[in-house]
């Protein structure tokens, strides 16, 4: 496709002195699209359910292959490949009436000649293009959605000690088993991405009290954990330990200290001191648990500021090339992500060439017999 569109620039300029040059690009471009379209476009034709999207790229071809042979002074390849260029131009031309039948459909028109150039004028084929384009813009359109709103939430989490982002797949993993999103999300985190030390930790009941107290500390709310099915981790945990008559001390609902809830959350925090010896037999070690989560927080909060200060002072001191903001936004809004959007190409240039340089073989091969 480059190849092509650089000989399709010489001959908008005229340039006749890159003529050899030309004639190499047009090779290699022939050559790609063999190689990706198949023998005579056949796997093309294949993957795109037998439609013509291909058709304005070899009228091009065809063309400046028939130019640069013209210039060359072969004109019996000049004329069969002009001559190519031109039935493959007449097909497309499409009719103003079938256009006006799908615009009265409430289809855009462009759309619609594009349609119907790629499925030979047939109406029911064009309808069910257009159908099919339009389901797939609007898929297009959910998956950056969604993209965007993984990105955003992704930031959210913050990052590791090592200054990475949280793996949302490892999340999802997590998630999948039962635990709480944001809890999954700060074990993954302060662990560098470990699914299997994260779930060690979401699993001990120790290490996940401690983390919970660290996360409701940073955002002065409760968070709970969520069961985690045959491992016994979250909510599940805790009620099995309470039966068993060995309860972790729980941990205060900051929202319900008002009203009516004052009177339950001093019963559980006296019940939490009378467990307390029994409970934690190993109060020690979980202290140093604890501390250890503490400090990898600690870490990854450090982390991220020392991230935010490099970049700052990254984009102060940057001396790199001014950008041209305007064309960047112009290329960008050009990327429809549309795969057929670069064979919708407008030939009306292309068939002026093929009329031009048809004439002149015309009026050379009429002064060639007169003389």
């Amino acid at each position: 496709m480059l190849q092509l569109d650089i000989v399709w620039c010489y001959f908008m300029l005229r340039d006749v002195s890159r003529l050899e040059v030309a004639g190499a690009r047009l090779n290699k471009a022939r050559v790609g699209f063999e190689l990706s379209h198949g023998k005579d476009s056949t796997r093309f034709r294949l993957l795109q359910a037998a439609r013509h999207a291909d058709l304005a790229l070899y009228v091009r071809l065809e063309l400046l292959e028939g130019v640069v042979a013209y210039y060359n002074g072969n004109t019996e390849k000049a004329r069969g490949s002009l001559s190519s260029a031109q039935s493959k131009y007449m097909q497309l031309q499409v009719p103003d009436e079938a256009i006006a039948m799908l615009t009265d459909m409430g289809y855009d028109a462009r759309a619609s000649k594009r349609a119907l150039k790629m499925t030979g004028y047939d109406i029911q084929s064009s309808v069910d293009l257009l159908c099919e384009e339009r389901e797939k813009k609007i898929r297009r359109r959910e998956q950056d959605i969604e993209t965007q709103r993984e990105i955003m939430e992704q930031r959210r989490y913050g990052k590791t000690p090592m200054n990475k982002a949280v793996d949302m797949q490892k999340l999802k993993g997590l998630t999948t088993i039962g635990f709480e999103k944001y809890l999954a999300a700060e074990a993954l985190r302060i662990n560098e991405n470990d699914a299997e030390k994260a779930l060690d930790l979401l699993t001990n009941p120790e290490l996940n009290c401690a983390l919970q107290s660290k996360i409701q500390s940073r955002r002065k709310r409760p968070l709970h954990v969520l069961g985690a099915g045959p491992l016994g981790a979250g909510a599940a945990a805790p009620l099995a330990a309470a039966a068993a008559g060995n309860a972790p001390p729980q941990i205060p609902d900051l929202n319900a200290a008002e009203g009516d809830n004052q009177e339950q959350l001093a019963n559980n925090e006296e019940e939490a001191a009378n467990n307390e010896a029994e409970a934690l037999p190993n109060d020690a070690e979980a202290g140093a648990n604890e501390e250890a989560v503490n400090q990898d927080q600690d870490m990854g909060d450090e982390a991220e500021e020392e991230d935010l200060i490099e970049e700052e002072a990254g984009a102060s001191h940057a001396q790199g090339p001014v950008r041209d903001v305007a064309m960047e936004n112009e290329l960008a809004n050009e990327l429809t992500g549309d795969a057929l959007d670069d064979y919708d190409i407008d030939v009306a240039n292309e068939g002026q060439a093929i009329a031009e340089y048809l004439s002149l073989l015309e009026s050379a091969a009429a002064a060639a017999s007169s003389s």
